[in-house]
């Protein structure tokens, strides 16, 4: 599965790959919360209600854009979380006094193939920055039958040719590529080993059981 040939060409790791931030995409569960007045009564104690502010939650949609009350659509995919703001805080400036805006994301996600056969996981990620170290660490760490010196990073966004990254973390080396920060819809693919003794056991240990089984009982008829 997600094999590439051996002379394939894998995308070049940059630096600029452990620093880029969460980027919005397709079919993203997004928090819109708007407030007046720099969200100044977020932090008034002494007046915690009756103030302009509501909350939205939308999907963005296959076309990178939604649609939000007052302004319609508007394409949010390909915004930081940061920009999305900015971006929101200007176009309500028409409707509110000084909009103060929060943007979440709450179904980023990512998969994982850790390197061991029926173990992919969905990976839901709380924090913005997440990196491929910290996903593998959710799942429970590389597989022991997963070959850690060679972990694919498949990028694969819209309207784009899929990227596809090759690290080595199996030296303390590989961290700065381990640092790089997965986008949703991300997959970490670690290729599993394949070991021909244990595969081999598995596919003639039935065989061998029939046999057994077998000889057993035409020794026992044989009585």
């Amino acid at each position: 599965m997600l094999k590439t040939p051996k002379d394939y060409t894998y995308d070049k790791l940059s630096d600029s790959l452990s620093y880029q931030e969460y980027r919005i995409a397709q079919n993203d569960l997004i928090t819109v919360k708007i407030y007046s007045n720099d969200g100044f009564k977020i932090i008034d104690l002494a007046n915690t209600v009756n103030f302009t502010s509501f909350e939205i939650n939308y999907v963005v949609e296959r076309d990178g854009r939604t649609k939000l009350p007052l302004i319609g659509y508007v394409s949010l995919a390909g915004l930081t979380i940061r920009e999305t703001e900015i971006f929101l805080e200007q176009v309500y400036d028409t409707f509110y006094v000084k909009p103060f805006i929060t943007v979440k994301v709450t179904n980023k996600r990512v998969i994982v193939f850790p390197g061991n056969g029926g173990k992919a996981q969905v990976v839901n990620l709380a924090n913005n920055n997440t990196t491929v170290i910290e996903v593998l660490a959710l799942t429970g760490g590389i597989a022991e039958d997963g070959k850690a010196y060679k972990v694919k990073l498949i990028r694969n966004e819209a309207n784009k040719k899929p990227q596809v990254f090759l690290m080595d973390l199996s030296e303390i080396s590989g961290l700065k590529a381990g640092n790089t920060v997965v986008l949703a819809n991300d997959i970490v693919y670690v290729e599993p080993r394949y070991r021909f003794t244990k595969t081999l056991l598995g596919e003639i240990t039935p065989l061998l059981t029939l046999i057994t089984s077998t000889i057993l009982l035409y020794a026992y008829l044989k009585k």
